[in-house]
């Protein structure tokens, strides 16, 4: 049997309502910023709990469209070590000024202890990286310090499509979140991301600084430094779509997830990220961890050698570890390093099979069994 890493599902009806959607856009001409993205930001908001939505081009340049929206030019940002390149890159093309924080061992997120400590009277803001559909249980705890120390919280959110803690959806903790709807996310647009929030002034900032910086669609003034960072809409449409098979990837994701922590719990050399109560997770990411000094290299070939490609890690390299950031502040940052070092991802797809997921559990077994 092979299991990929990563599998995007569209369905015939999904293929055909996509195909109809954009055929009617080539038929009126409305090929950006048009009916679908209009439906693909109030269906967003709506199952995020967000009172506004504002698609745009990528996760990244949401990213950016909220940094530049609060002002970050010339001020510092706090950031998870363990993060994709994006999330501190955007700070910087925003002309915001990067700080590092190390992450909890649990949930691969902000370790709140470590973020006190990086906080400076320079500090305007913080990032929070919902770690592979995680929503960590300290997010409560960072946005109260947050609100006590003065500085706004933004969520990249770009893993947490649907994901939520107590009830609470990711994207609606701080002052915005950024969603990435690449092709390999839990949904997808083909490319594109979106903007949640609750504030109107940061919406209405989004939708000028994603039209060139715009003050109208159709016309006017250039009054912000914004980029051609619209979605267009036959991304737009295949978003909808997929929108609409959101609860139904997470449930079929769900399901896998369960199947792969029973079947680790008693294998020794590896352990499941745990999943916290009051916890949904859209499971973007299956972690485990395994036993220090393991060689992962060595476990992924021999799992590739069965037939099951692991998932990229969340991540291998910490942003201090990339060449081009290797000069960001930070304290130490031991958590970081280590979980960097030895976490792996299960390949989860939203139409797995039972019989697949209890292949890739027999193989890790295997793996381990064979060489430790």
């Amino acid at each position: 049997m092979k299991i990929d890493a990563a599998r995007i599902v569209f369905g015939d009806d999904d293929r055909a309502e996509i195909l109809r959607r954009v055929d009617a856009s080539l038929r009126t001409g409305a090929l950006t910023l048009g009916p679908n993205t209009l439906e693909l930001e109030a269906g967003f908001a709506t199952r995020h709990d967000s009172p506004f939505a504002v698609a745009t081009s990528s996760g990244t340049s949401a990213l950016e469209i909220i940094f530049r929206a609060l002002g970050v030019e010339g001020k510092e940002v706090v950031v998870p070590a363990n993060t994709f390149f994006a999330t501190a890159a955007a700070v910087v093309h925003a002309g915001g000024r990067v700080r590092l924080a190390d992450v909890d061992p649990e949930t691969l997120a902000l370790d709140p202890a470590s973020l006190e400590a990086a906080l400076t009277p320079e500090t305007v803001g913080v990032v929070h990286v919902h770690i592979g559909g995680l929503v960590s249980p300290a997010v409560p705890a960072i946005a109260e310090l947050c609100r006590a120390r003065g500085v706004w919280l933004v969520e990249d959110a770009a893993h947490a499509h649907g994901s939520s803690f107590e009830g609470r959806p990711a994207g609606t903790f701080g002052v915005a979140g950024a969603f990435s709807l690449y092709p390999t996310k839990v949904i997808t647009s083909g490319e594109g991301g979106v903007i949640v929030t609750a504030d109107e002034r940061l919406r209405d900032e989004a939708v000028v600084h994603r039209d060139q910086g715009k003050a109208g669609f159709l016309g006017g003034d250039h009054v912000r430094m914004g980029a051609a960072w619209r979605m267009s809409e036959p991304n737009a449409a295949i978003g909808v779509v997929h929108l609409g098979r959101l609860d139904g990837f997470i449930a079929r994701r769900s399901a896998i997830a369960a199947r792969y922590r029973c079947g680790l719990e008693p294998v020794g050399g590896i352990r499941a990220l745990p999943l916290p109560p009051g916890c949904v997770s859209n499971f973007y990411k299956f972690v485990a961890l395994l036993d220090p000094g393991a060689d992962r290299d060595r476990f992924k070939q021999a799992l590739r050698d069965r037939g099951v490609n692991a998932s990229g890690e969340v991540y291998a390299k910490p942003l201090h570890a990339q060449p081009i950031f290797a000069d960001l502040p930070h304290g130490p940052l031991p958590h970081c390093d280590d979980v960097c070092a030895r976490h792996v991802c299960l390949p989860v797809h939203s139409d797995m099979t039972d019989e697949e997921a209890a292949y890739v559990v027999s193989s890790v077994q295997e793996v381990l069994a064979d060489h430790g």
